[in-house]
Formats: structure tokens, sequence, C-alpha cells
């Protein structure tokens, strides 16, 4: 009787869509204004297993994990929309390599190729907003950043929201102090 109560819920409040909190390490002017974030999808593929009746499908090795994406509002001065735009420039450098230097060097002036990624975390929050669990990105580089289209026609005051989509190598689910869920 005690184990079937044990794998009870016990907290019985409901998680909010709205109570979370989103950290770039690289640099925080991109998450000031973040208002969507979400958790990546992750599946598991499958192997076939052959048998003389029916193949059976069993877990594959791999995981897949889908890109992370999150939309910020963009500041007047334009520094949040531009420390991703210079990111993602940098990573490409369509003007010259230099752009690629300038990214991969660290606040020392030495050439760190670590700098081209950055981790993230996503603050959970609970009912109270205070926070509960973190989602830890590792690796993190942008890989689009949307276009924003300027528009006189407006009716009303509406202000720009980017939307960025990030690749990153692998996401952790833990306590806000570190141990695992």
């Amino acid at each position: 009787m005690t184990s079937i109560l044990r794998n009870e819920i016990q907290n019985r409040n409901l998680l909010t869509p709205s109570g979370f909190e989103f950290v770039i390490d690289k640099n925080r002017k991109i998450d000031f204004f973040c208002q969507t974030a979400s958790i990546p999808e992750i599946s598991l593929g499958t192997a076939i297993q052959p048998t003389y009746l029916k193949d059976i499908e069993v877990p594959g090795e791999k995981l897949q994990y889908s890109d992370f994406e999150m939309s910020f509002l963009v500041d007047e001065n334009f520094e949040n929309y531009m420390a991703v735009h210079n990111w993602l420039t940098g990573l490409g450098f369509p003007k010259s390599p230099e752009q690629f230097d300038k990214l991969t060097t660290d606040s020392d002036g030495l050439e760190d190729y670590r700098e081209q990624f950055s981790d993230g975390t996503l603050i959970v929050l609970n009912s109270n907003f205070q926070p509960n669990f973190k989602i830890t990105f590792q690796d993190m580089f942008p890989v689009s950043l949307t276009s924003l289209e300027f528009d006189t026609k407006l009716q009303q005051e509406e202000y720009f929201t980017a939307r960025v989509v990030f690749k990153y190598t692998v996401y952790e689910v833990t306590s806000i102090l570190g141990k695992a869920l």
C-alpha cells in the first residue's frame, strides 16, 4: 500500500506557461525582453528487430532534439536584435574572415573557438512565480533570426517581436540547485 502512495503526485499545483525566465550566458541583452520560449521536442528513433512472423520495433540508440526557439521584444536602440545579428554574422562571416575572428576572440584577446557557442538556461517558475527547476541548453548557437517589417499603415502602437532559432548539443532538466529530477 505504501509503494502505491509514493508514486502519487504530491504537488497538485499546475505549471503555468507564463512562469519562466530565460538567460543566455553569452549576452544578457538577448534574453532581457524574452516573451516566449519552448522546451524542444525530444524523440528516440527505433530499430527493426526482424522475426519470422512480424518485424518488431525496439528502442533505438540516438536521441533527436528539435531546435530551441524564443521570441523577444526588440528594444528601441536595437541592442538585443543586433546582439543576435552580430553573433550570426560572426558565425557566417559574409564580408571577411575577420568577423569570425572577432566572434571567437575572448575578453583577454586570445582566440577561443568556444566563443561561438553559449549555454542558455530556461528557468521555470512555480505557481508562486519562484524558480522551480531549470533546463540548461549546452553549446547553443543561432541559426535563424526573423525579419522586422516596418509599416506606416498600422492603426495602433505595436512593438517589434523577433524570433530566433538556436541549435544546441543537448539539454538537461535539473532542480534549481543542479540536481537531476
